[in-house]
């Protein structure tokens, strides 16, 4: 049973308590965990290992109930007994769409890179607020 001042962590628990003494381990992390198997000793698999399983399975049905319901015609669509679908118009304009929008906001963050540098005529460009710091300090050394 765990102490009443321990935290859960993803990779393992930290023991908050001052009743227990601090040990050193020279193991590896791969080493004190049975990697193996893919399971912590305490808490099971990792939650990033089950995300990112269950994220490509979801995204591999994804894709083949996209490519059936875009390429298969009709008449066998309706001879299984599907006939409530969307429109084949989607199939074309989403990707589109998708495409269209990532392209824009690359421009637009390019963009907006270029609208907050300034221009290399600028002073700025030269002198920032660090050097003109500098300068004010050597003025009053009597440098400059």
């Amino acid at each position: 049973m765990e102490s009443p001042h321990s935290v859960n962590s993803p990779r393992r628990t930290l023991s908050l308590s001052r009743q227990r003494r601090a040990t050193v381990s020279f193991l590896d992390s791969d080493e004190k965990n049975n990697s193996a198997s893919g399971l912590s000793a305490d808490h099971g698999p990792k939650p990033s290992e089950v995300y990112g399983f269950v994220g490509s399975i979801t995204t591999v049905v994804a894709t083949v109930i996209f490519l059936v319901w875009a390429y298969v015609p009709e008449s066998w669509l309706h001879s299984i007994g599907i006939s409530y679908y969307p429109s084949r118009y989607w199939a074309l304009a989403v990707p589109t769409y998708v495409m269209v929008t990532i392209v824009l906001m690359l421009a637009f963050y390019i963009g907006l890179n270029f609208m907050s540098t300034p221009s290399p005529a600028s002073i700025n460009t030269v002198y920032g607020e660090f050097i003109v710091e500098f300068f004010s300090n050597m003025n009053s050394v009597g440098i400059l």
